[in-house]
């Protein structure tokens, strides 16, 4: 229930206004913002015609539209808000409104400029009344949302606002520009603030959420001081929305960065390693294959990551540092890769530089953006010594065409489902290797996938062989199982389902699985560990009913007990391999 004083601060506004509109035949719609950052203006009182409109109206809050009378002068007056009367005002603003039409006006700048800092481009920050007079209650299209733009900083310069990615927005404002209405899918944007003319210096960086807006409209002001220790310890800059309804959305400040580290170095003096972070380390005995999980790191600032030998006591041990400046806001993959002397290890077929480096994203993922039910993924060409090549997911689609080593895709999203990837030299169609990529499980989710190791590690001081792995979110590394296809065995159609024992058994590393099917049918082979985690895809597609041999390569795999399992219509059977290596 609203106390006396609350009902009282209500009931007198809309008695005034009904009264006043009552009047007058013809009214338009205004919005009143408070967004004066003297703090001898942090809560106001407002009066029109010498009633008060607003008690106690606090720096940036905002009104709904209400109407208001047209035609006629109406006289804003700000005043304390310890006021008693209209006498009390310190700035009256003397307005005539046309009818029907809508108005935005934001109270802003300071009481005495002179005791305030100076804006950087000589305008006047005197105290006054900004006003939008072409404004909106709704957006135009039912998808998008229309807002404007007032640059409301008293101490801050000319600036460029720039939605990430998408447009710049606000061109070389100053103070106390006010743009027309731009209109946008309502969607997240994360907004750069820029000097105007300089684009590369990011002053502030704001996640604006205007996803839940579709149709609506908004008034975004920036707000507060960029020096606040040279205005009166006022309150420090900041991007807000002010709704129709009166609800003021502040934007989020963007400090730091997301960001995923993954070791695809196969360079065997680099099998663990240190990483420095600004002279602190940030991982300790990183081992090869393996990746962090998205971390939070300094954004919009220099800092060096440094990669030293897993036995290594301080950041002085580094072998290579590497010096970032990471986005407010952004998403970043960074994949160690190469070798740390390539003059002992086999060059590139492209002649490319396989010296030790950092590989970056600068538009990863953490999440499928397309649908919950896919997985979004790009692809990594990381190993040092192998061709240029072209990766097909079998039976569905081209992924990568002509990558060679250090190229990433851009990302794909695909139906989160189970795949078998054939790898090709580029533009020959010679299929080289296969793998089973196990994606079911990942709707919703992300991935790096990363080419890895040696072709011949032979020739680079037997390092490890050639695979592809998968780097989610969350830090887990999965190995895409190595698979050979389908020999079949016989033309005749065999009279039961049968799954037989593999062979030799134990194996190392490789194994053939024989079966056979009594008719034609969808037939899924897949490979478990003890956990009962999958670990291979062997089949997934429809078979002619006959008898087959398919042979398992484990050379990812590590020593233990494992299962298969084949699903050919309602025939389910589970046989138990051993693998000993």
């Amino acid at each position: 229930m609203l106390s006396s004083s609350k009902m009282s601060r209500l009931f007198f506004p809309l008695f005034f206004l009904l009264l006043t509109v009552s009047v007058y035949s013809q009214t338009a719609r205004l919005q009143v913002i408070h967004n004066s950052a003297d703090p001898a203006a942090a809560s106001v009182d407002v009066y029109v015609n010498g009633s008060r409109l607003l008690n106690d109206f606090a720096f940036r809050t905002a009104t709904g539209f209400i109407d208001v009378p047209a035609g006629v002068t109406v006289n804003i007056g700000v005043a304390p808000g310890t006021s008693s009367t209209a006498n009390d005002t310190l700035k009256n603003f003397p307005v005539v409104f046309e009818a029907n039409k809508k108005y935005v006006a934001i109270a802003n700048g300071v009481l005495n400029p002179a005791s305030f800092a100076s804006n950087p481009n000589n305008n006047s920050t005197a105290f006054t009344l900004f006003l939008q007079t072409m404004a909106q209650e709704a957006g135009t299209s039912p998808s998008n949302v229309d807002f404007f733009v007032l640059h409301g900083s008293t101490d801050a310069p000319a600036v460029d606002v720039i939605a990430r990615n998408v447009a710049t927005l606000v061109n070389d404002a100053p103070y106390g520009a006010v743009t027309g209405y731009i209109s946008v899918p309502a969607a997240s944007y994360i907004l750069d603030v820029t000097p105007a003319q300089d684009n590369n210096t990011i002053v502030a960086s704001f996640r604006a959420d205007l996803s839940g807006l579709g149709g609506g409209a908004a008034a975004v002001f920036a707000s507060g001081f960029l020096t606040p220790s040279a205005n009166q310890n006022g309150q420090a800059f900041g991007i807000f929305a002010a709704l129709p309804n009166g609800d003021v959305v502040p934007f989020t400040a963007l400090t730091t960065a997301r960001l995923q580290v993954i070791h695809n170095a196969a360079d065997p003096a680099a099998a663990s390693v240190d990483v420095y972070l600004d002279g602190g380390i940030l991982l300790n005995d990183f081992a090869f294959r393996t990746a962090t999980q998205f971390i939070d790191a300094p954004a919009n600032q220099i800092i060096n990551v440094g990669v030293a030998g897993g036995t290594s006591s301080s950041v002085n041990d580094t072998l290579k540092n590497f010096a970032l400046k990471l986005l407010p806001g952004g998403v970043y993959v960074a994949i160690a890769n190469g070798v740390l002397n390539p003059a002992t290890f086999a060059a590139n077929p492209e002649s490319r530089s396989t010296a030790f480096t950092l590989f970056i994203n600068a538009l990863a993922r953490e999440n499928a953006t397309s649908s919950p039910t896919n997985v979004d993924f790009y692809v990594l060409h990381g190993a040092t010594d192998a061709p240029a090549v072209d990766v097909a997911a079998r039976g569905v689609a081209q992924l990568v065409s002509g990558a060679a080593y250090g190229d990433q895709t851009a990302y794909i999203s695909v139906p989160a489902n189970n795949y078998t990837l054939d790898v090709s030299p580029a533009g020959t169609g010679n299929v080289i290797a296969s793998f089973a990529a196990p994606l079911s499980g990942l709707g919703g989710g992300s991935a790096v996938v990363f080419a890895s190791g040696f072709l011949t590690p032979a020739s680079n001081q037997n390092g490890q062989a050639f695979g592809l792995f998968a780097a989610l979110a969350n830090g887990n590394v999965v190995a895409f199982s190595p698979v050979t296809g389908i020999e079949e065995e016989t033309s005749a159609t065999p009279d039961a389902f049968i799954l037989g024992q593999n062979y030799p058994n134990p194996f190392n590393p490789s194994t053939s699985i024989t079966f056979s099917i009594a008719k034609d049918e969808m037939v899924n082979l897949k490979v478990f560990n003890i956990a009962g985690e999958e670990v291979a895809s062997l089949i997934d597609q429809a078979i002619p009913a006959g008898s087959y041999k398919v042979n398992f390569d484990a050379s990812n795999l590590t020593s233990g007990i494992y299962f298969y399992r084949l699903t050919a219509g309602n025939f389910i059977e589970t046989k138990k391999m051993n693998l000993l290596k």
